[in-house]
């Protein structure tokens, strides 16, 4: 593209770049400056999650190593124990702010998170169910959890729709659906043996530890299929945000646009939930605290998905150092976090008339 003019409209934010063949391109700069930020942040601390362990490693020897110039005992650690569970934390975090993104804009609340629809409680009741019931391997489990997952959205989406699907509707049934998965999972606690009830209570903790490349792979494909499915749709996205009408009158196809962002932001909560466990409150707080940086309206799907990276990196290398040797499942830190900033921003929207 040769840009030939670049100028700023009075009233709208960033700077527009226009052809001489009429094509223009709209770049907002405070959203591109907060968005390499979170990607520099995001990257630094997992060079510095990278070295952190029994086995410290200086953050230029982790850089190194990574190039292929470490020794044979830093390579073993970086690249074969720690690398893939930062590359783990990195895709978890990442999906689960983008599904948390695709959800809020859909339900256009700031409530409406997977969390809270209850997807992550319905991959727990799959992965417990398969542990339980069957005393099956990881990869069953994982299996489980995606399937527990993608059954609670298609179950959520089903009782939601009233010729249409309105985002009210959508957060109170997911709300009850959340509701009744909880009594769900706790009912398959108490019919399990001490060994299985163990091994479910770490997994539905949520956490890091003992990540390897088989969780990387996965959900590193999910990934790669579904983010140019999210992206080709993002502006029929933003159209929802001003109300169903709206979009029609801009030639947007609702239902489906709706449908197919929707079961994109299930899939992702699925397999991040099978990889790491259900993560708490990253889905609901990734996208609020990127619309507040960038002050940008609409979705903000990549600040969301950068800025869920960088809090699960940044909370699994707390959840390792703050605690001594009581280290925290990331899952039980994002929690208490989370919990929180959801006392926090009920106030603040009871305060502004929204709730």
């Amino acid at each position: 593209m040769n840009a030939s003019k670049r100028t700023s409209k009075p009233g709208t934010r960033g700077a527009v770049l226009r052809t001489r063949g009429g094509l223009s391109l709209r770049l907002d700069v405070r959203g591109m400056v907060v968005g390499a930020l979170l990607i520099a942040l995001a990257l630094v601390m997992s060079v510095v999650l990278i070295g952190t362990g029994d086995y410290p490693i200086a953050p230029v020897d982790v850089v190194r190593t990574l190039f292929g110039d470490g020794t044979m005992a830093q390579d073993f650690i970086v690249n074969d124990l720690r690398l893939p569970r930062v590359l783990v934390g990195l895709l978890v975090g990442a999906s689960l702010g983008l599904a948390g993104a695709i959800v809020q804009s859909i339900s256009r609340n700031p409530l409406g998170s997977p969390d809270v629809l209850g997807l992550g409680q319905g991959s727990a009741a799959g992965a417990l169910t398969v542990i339980v019931l069957v005393q099956g391997s990881p990869a069953e489990v994982a299996a489980g959890a995606l399937g527990g997952g993608l059954l609670t959205g298609l179950g959520v989406y089903a009782l939601a729709w009233r010729r249409g699907v309105q985002g009210y509707r959508l957060v109170l049934v997911g709300i009850g659906a959340s509701a009744m998965l909880t009594a769900v999972n706790g009912y398959l606690l108490t019919k399990a043996d001490v060994v299985d009830a163990t091994r479910a209570v770490v997994w539905i903790a949520g956490s890091l530890n003992a990540r390897d490349w088989n969780q990387v792979w996965p959900l590193l494909s999910v990934c790669v299929v579904l983010l140019p499915v999210v992206f080709s749709h993002a502006r029929g996205l933003r159209m929802l945000e001003m109300g169903d009408d709206s979009a029609y009158a801009l030639g947007v196809r609702v239902q489906r646009t709706r449908m197919v962002l929707m079961g994109s932001a299930v899939l992702l909560t699925a397999a991040a939930t099978a990889a790491a466990g259900p993560v708490a409150f990253v889905a609901l707080v990734a996208p609020q605290l990127a619309r507040r940086l960038t002050r940008s309206a609409g979705p903000n799907l990549l600040p969301s998905a950068w800025m869920g990276a960088g809090l699960l990196i940044t909370a699994d290398w707390a959840s390792q150092r703050a605690f001594g040797a009581d280290q925290l499942p990331v899952g039980a830190l994002t929690g208490m976090l989370g919990g929180a900033y959801l006392l926090w921003l009920l106030v603040t929207e009871r305060k502004a008339g929204r709730i």
